[in-house]
């Protein structure tokens, strides 16, 4: 199923001059959750349920889903070559709440525009992500969920 466009102007005087409202209704973008943020975090889980620290663990050490032992050193002792390109994951959940985690798992960017570490849970990724994630999440929202319930679990 190909994208379908929908435009529709406001009523004057309602959105501004010109304004456009453009959206898209397709299957194989029905698994973005809708989040909002607040302040530097997303406080309500997307998946509606709390995540799992064990799932949420074998996802960040994964070297076929997460990856993000590529970029990340982690207390995963059984996993060699961990990164060092980006900040270690030991203490993180001291560092930040489970909000502040969700956002930066969730769209790193939203927080630190220069970030080169992945949306996770979005299709607006940079160009140096595989073709298998154009346009669609990395991570599903209750992946999500089980990752950053084992980042708050690091103290």
């Amino acid at each position: 199923m190909s994208p379908r466009l929908s435009f529709s102007l406001p009523p004057p005087g309602r959105a501004g001059v010109g304004a456009l409202a453009l959206v898209f209704s397709c299957a194989a973008f029905a698994d973005i959750v809708p989040y909002t943020v607040q302040g530097d975090g997303i406080p309500q889980p997307l998946a509606g349920a709390r995540g799992d620290p064990q799932r949420g663990r074998a996802i960040v050490a994964s070297r076929q889903q997460g990856l993000c032992l590529l970029c990340h050193a982690a207390p995963v002792p059984e996993e060699r070559f961990q990164g060092d390109l980006a900040p270690n994951l030991a203490g993180v959940g001291a560092r930040y709440s489970e909000a502040q985690l969700r956002l930066r798992v969730v769209d790193p960017r939203r927080v630190n525009p220069s970030s080169f570490m992945p949306a996770f849970h979005s299709r607006g990724n940079p160009s140096r992500i595989g073709a298998q994630w154009a346009g669609k999440p990395i991570l599903d929202a209750q992946q999500v969920e089980d990752v950053v319930a084992w980042l708050a679990t690091l103290r």
